[in-house]
């Protein structure tokens, strides 16, 4: 899976550096893909991160087999 960040995550990554590029995968891997409130081409993925137990929601886009990841943080 190779990952593309936007410009928007760039800019909050340096706030949430605990969010790493494999837990993004790993949430986008194990997780159902939801319709994004929002915007009719994002896309939603939200998992419990093991052994922390902390749930992790990240927002994305799919152009061909890139992931554009618009953002990700914790819900708890």
């Amino acid at each position: 899976m190779e990952l593309e960040h936007s410009k928007h995550w760039l800019r909050k990554r340096k706030y949430r550096s605990d969010i790493t590029d494999d837990m993004i995968e790993y949430c986008i891997q194990n997780s159902n893909k939801l319709e994004d409130k929002h915007w009719e081409d994002a896309w939603n993925a939200i998992t419990r991160i093991h052994p922390s137990g902390r749930i992790l929601k990240v927002v994305y886009k799919t152009k061909g087999k890139t992931i554009k990841v618009l953002t990700a943080y914790w819900l708890d």
